[in-house]
C-alpha cells in the first residue's frame, strides 16, 4: 500500500511563488507517473499537471501553464509542483495521486491519493 504526504502549501500573496513536495512510500514509484490535482472550495477536483515515470513528459492544465512546473527526484520518491504568479483563483487544496492507468487529465485514472495541502492565494 503506498502512501503520499504532500507539503509545501500556506498563504501567499499574488504574484508570489511557492513549492510543493509529494513524498511517496513506495518503492516502484521510479516506475509511475504522477500527478497533481486541486479542489476549491464548492468545486470539483481539478487536473493540474502530470508527469511520467522518467519525467520525460508533462502535461498541465492550461491555467496554469507556464506559470506552474512539475517535476520529479526518483531517488528521493519525491514529485514538485513549482508554482509561480500566483493567483487568487490558484487557492485550493493540492492533492498527488499516482497514475494507474487511462487518461493522465483524469482523476479516475489516479489511485493512493495524498490528503493534500492548502495553497491560498490572496490580492
Amino acid at each position: 500500500q503506498m502512501q503520499l504526504v504532500e507539503s509545501g502549501g500556506r498563504s501567499v500573496q499574488a504574484g508570489g511563488s511557492l513549492r510543493l513536495s509529494c513524498v511517496a512510500s513506495i518503492r516502484t514509484f521510479s516506475r509511475l507517473g504522477m500527478g497533481w490535482f486541486r479542489q476549491a472550495p464548492g468545486k470539483e477536483r481539478e487536473f493540474v499537471a502530470t508527469i511520467t515515470w522518467n519525467g520525460g513528459s508533462t502535461d498541465y492544465a492550461d491555467s496554469v501553464k507556464e506559470r506552474f512546473t512539475i517535476s520529479r527526484d526518483n531517488a528521493k520518491n519525491t514529485v514538485y509542483l513549482q508554482m509561480n504568479s500566483l493567483k487568487p483563483e490558484d487557492t485550493a487544496v493540492y492533492y498527488c495521486a499516482a497514475l494507474v492507468g487511462g487518461n493522465p487529465r483524469a482523476s479516475f485514472a489516479y489511485d493512493y491519493w495524498g490528503q493534500g495541502t492548502q495553497v491560498t492565494v490572496s490580492s
